[in-house]
């Protein structure tokens, strides 16, 4: 397992995505240079570093631990991305995510899950969402997509946000499946 470290208050650990994963996550996600990229728990900055760099697209990367942000900001400032990425220390759950085209996920089972609701409130029809080895539950992906690395066989998942659903439609759902 590559770069495991956990941070004091964090949900899920530092671990990288391979590159052939990055480079396969942007591609199943169409990304383009008309996308903001979303990246939660963006790490050292590897997928918005690919996504603006490879396709042009502007990002935006939110990470708990401080020292990720800042080498993530360093990185971006000396390949010379620093006008199309920003990363800021925040918890994913209190971030606007409206302006995002496509948000990447590399997180967790549970996450993913507690993360449903407000992907599907805050992100406009047509958005694109991909995670690296967790789904979302009942919520069926439009694609999946198998990716093999140096480090085995990755899970890719691609979800795109349906024209806007009733809030108290979602949250039926997950109270029906919670009380299984």
């Amino acid at each position: 397992m590559a770069a495991c470290v956990r941070v004091p208050g964090q949900d899920v650990p530092d671990v990288r995505t391979p590159l052939v994963v990055v480079n396969e996550m942007l591609r199943l996600a169409e990304v383009s240079a008309s996308d903001v990229v979303y990246d939660l728990g963006s790490g050292d900055g590897r997928i918005l570093i690919a996504a603006a760099r490879d396709r042009g697209a502007r990002g935006v990367g939110l990470e708990i631990d401080p020292a990720l942000v800042a080498h993530s900001t360093e990185r971006a400032r000396r390949l010379g991305l620093a006008d199309k990425l920003t990363f800021r220390q925040q918890d994913l759950f209190e971030a606007d995510l409206t302006p995002a085209t496509v948000v990447t996920l590399y997180l967790s089972p549970d996450l993913n899950r507690r993360l449903r609701p407000k992907l599907l409130q805050e992100l406009r029809p047509g958005a694109r969402i991909v995670s690296h080895s967790f789904d979302m539950g009942d919520w069926a992906p439009a694609r999946t997509l198998q990716v093999s690395s140096h480090e085995g066989s990755h899970t890719l998942y691609l979800w795109v946000v349906p024209a806007k659903v009733a809030m108290s439609e979602v949250d039926a759902g997950l109270r029906a499946r919670s009380s299984k």
